[in-house]
């Protein structure tokens, strides 16, 4: 898969932080598309292609989602057993990147299969350089699974 389009999904109730995330990954030159979802309803309808986004073209595969663990409607917990439970959508790479510092949140989190667990810093420049570091892991050193399996 070529790096420069993997599709990022990032699952954020929070306009303002959805924003920060955005500008982070502007700051350090992502070229990747993102998409955004505001809660766990919305992130399973696009992974699903269910109601808005039902048009493939609209709402691609993501190579990678990044999910907040406290959205409304369905938090990211509940999204993240059904991902992981569907063999469709399993072996998509979803990092939660979240402002939980729980114990218990991570524990359970590497429980449901999440791939990586990323605690928002508090600073912007120590966020720009958490965004600098998941950008050369994440799409430049891994390799992700390719293929879009609903067809």
């Amino acid at each position: 898969m070529d790096k420069e389009t993997i599709v990022l999904l990032i699952a954020e109730d929070d306009e303002d932080d959805y924003l920060l995330v955005k500008e982070a990954l502007e700051d350090v030159r992502l070229r990747n598309t993102v998409h955004w979802v505001k809660d766990g309803e919305e992130l399973m309808d696009y992974l699903l292609r269910q109601g808005e986004y039902a048009d493939p073209e609209k709402s691609p595969r993501p190579g990678i989602i990044l999910l907040d663990l406290n959205m409304p409607r369905k938090d990211g917990r509940e999204a993240l057993r059904e991902i992981k439970s569907n063999p469709d959508l399993k072996n998509i790479p979803v990092i939660v990147l979240t402002v939980s510092r729980a114990e218990e949140d991570v524990i359970r989190s590497y429980d449901l299969g999440v791939n990586s667990y990323i605690r928002k810093p508090v600073r912007f420049d120590e966020f720009i350089e958490a965004i600098k570091i998941f950008e050369k892991y994440w799409l430049e050193i891994v390799s992700l699974p390719t293929g879009d399996r609903h067809g």
